[in-house]
């Protein structure tokens, strides 16, 4: 398992780049059951450690940047032309991989709302994102059948029913018997798009069923599978990486 330990933010470095986190905080630690203190915090990572200005949907899923950053990492060298499908409403790994990895970004979005807060952030950071919204299909439909990509990334919805509050249902229901019915349709038609030596790559949760029914299905499809695992913060995860 790897860990990057380097990468993080001290509370009391995160206060100083929002002030107003110091009302969460309590003998040093900060309330990380109170939603606005978790988005002041992962929005003083974003700004502190990638330079990155970032704003949060305030009932969607706040988007750890350490952890995508990591997801990152096992895939992406610089330069490549990637795909990301279902950006989210924080943009925050299309916007990654243009500003940190100068990547050639094209990225996808079903939800309206989660659009706007999207291209906000993506006008916001002065990021190069090629941002469509795809209206609920994948790839197919979405995106011009002549474009080919070095990497389509994800971070999919995972649930196979909705969850108590967590996440939005378009965030969380991926579908099948363990959430893996998103994640194989994507792995499917991302074949038409790949360059030569192209990638796949999902950001997935440490849970057993769903990677192996992930892996099972990608394998009857011809792909090569390769799972990195990681540690970020106190959970572990996955890059499931998949390769004709």
């Amino acid at each position: 398992m790897k860990q990057i330990k380097e990468l993080g933010l001290k509370i009391q470095d995160a206060v100083k780049v929002f002030p107003e986190l110091k009302k969460y905080v309590r003998d040093g630690k900060l309330d990380f059951g109170n939603r606005e203190a978790r988005i002041l915090y992962n929005r003083a990572i974003a700004k502190a450690v990638f330079g990155l200005d970032i704003n949060y949907h305030p009932k969607a899923l706040v988007t750890p940047p350490i952890s995508r950053y990591i997801f990152l990492k096992t895939f992406l060298r610089g330069k490549e032309k990637v795909l990301e499908i279902g950006t989210g409403h924080s943009a925050l790994m299309s916007i990654m991989a243009n500003k940190l990895f100068d990547c050639e970004v094209w990225a996808t979005e079903v939800s309206e709302e989660f659009l706007r807060y999207a291209k906000a952030n993506i006008e916001k950071n002065n990021a190069k994102v090629r941002l469509i919204r795809s209206n609920g299909g994948l790839i197919r439909g979405v995106i011009p059948k002549e474009e080919k990509f070095d990497v389509i990334f994800s971070a999919p919805p995972y649930y196979e029913k909705p969850t108590k509050g967590v996440l939005t249902k378009i965030e969380a229901v991926g579908g099948g018997k363990y959430g893996e019915e998103f994640s194989i349709m994507l792995l499917s038609e991302a074949k038409d798009y790949l360059r030569s030596k192209g990638k796949v790559a999902l950001f997935l949760p440490n849970k057993e069923p769903l990677l192996n029914a992930i892996k099972k299905e990608a394998e009857k499809c011809g792909y090569k599978v390769k799972d990195i695992t990681f540690k970020a913060g106190t959970r572990i995860r996955h890059s499931l990486i998949f390769q004709i």
